[in-house]
């Protein structure tokens, strides 16, 4: 579309006008940047939000969403979706801090334990309570005493309540425990389901890991391309050829990214996680690696309905 045409349509629309001055600043991007992965902390300290008893670890470091839109702002990352981390278990008061805080540039994931008395009220409670901003209910199944009841009406029942009150399901766990999860992915088709870190394929089998690279032909589950492990760490294994295999697997409509905002992340650390993120794109359209990059987030978790940020 010609510059001017651009900015005639964008007067009827809030998001095109929004870009449009960004566009007229010199900001050419068409779509926001949108992380799908950061986690914010406390630390130990606030006895406002204090970690779970069941927590399976707890961070000293604080990782506060005033520290994560500084970032954000420097980096040129217009949203951001707060992953609700273990540590707090099922509590969400820290969450729905971050949320006042960052308003509309942060939404958020949920944690609920399908087994455990009252989880589905108080996430159908929750859910409501912040209408817009809380956009997945996150599974964990990565060691056997962090498992799911598979197989059990609870589950199902979470599931299904979880899609009904229109959250994604988000899945972060380790291949061998995918086959407890498709007969669900399968079953309700209409709720999208999210694949955290790459899937973890390095805490897979070949076998283990092909179950997960199935899914990609079934057209609800999204990857995030997340949790980039160094290759001089262990497993000590390129990431490079992963990554371009799911890219080739899911495409950028069902691909998102997400991290880099550590608790001593700065902007320009933030943007080089970004940026090493998409020297992995290179084979994509540059309007297909935007796609990944904010595009297919911003449609997944409706940041639509709020004008992006141009970076500083």
């Amino acid at each position: 579309m010609r510059r001017s045409r651009f900015l005639q349509a964008a007067a009827a629309s809030p998001l095109l006008l929004a870009t449009a001055r960004a566009w007229a600043g010199g900001d050419d991007r068409r779509v926001p940047v949108v992380d799908a992965h950061v986690h914010c902390f406390a630390g130990r300290d606030d006895a406002r939000f204090p970690y779970h008893p069941l927590g399976p670890y707890r961070p000293v470091e604080l990782a506060t969403p005033e520290h994560l839109l500084a970032c954000m702002n420097e980096a040129g990352v217009d949203f951001a979706v707060v992953v609700h981390p273990e540590p707090y278990q099922d509590d969400h008061r820290y969450l729905e801090h971050c949320l006042d805080v960052g308003r509309a540039r942060l939404k958020g994931t949920c944690l609920f334990f399908a087994d455990r008395p009252g989880s589905l009220d108080r996430m159908t409670e929750l859910v409501r309570r912040r209408e817009g901003q809380i956009v997945a209910a996150r599974i964990h199944a990565y060691a056997p005493d962090r498992l799911p009841p598979f197989g059990k009406p609870e589950l199902h029942a979470l599931w299904r309540r979880a899609g009904d009150l229109g959250l994604a399901i988000q899945l972060h766990f380790e291949p061998r425990y995918a086959p407890g999860f498709e007969p669900l992915i399968r079953e309700f088709p209409a709720t999208k389901v999210i694949l955290d870190h790459l899937g973890r394929p390095f805490q897979g089998s070949p076998e283990e890991n092909a179950v997960v690279h199935a899914w990609a032909k079934l057209p609800n589950t999204i990857m995030k391309l997340s949790a980039f492990p160094a290759q001089d760490q262990y497993p000590h294994r390129d990431v490079g050829p992963v990554v371009r295999d799911l890219v080739k697997r899911f495409g950028p409509d069902r691909l998102i990214y997400g991290g880099g905002s550590e608790p001593e992340a700065t902007g320009a650390s933030y943007r080089a996680y970004r940026e090493q993120v998409r020297s992995h794109l290179a084979d994509l359209s540059a309007e297909d690696q935007a796609k990944v990059l904010g595009g297919t987030a911003a449609s997944l978790f409706g940041f639509h309905n709020a004008a992006p940020k141009a970076p500083s």
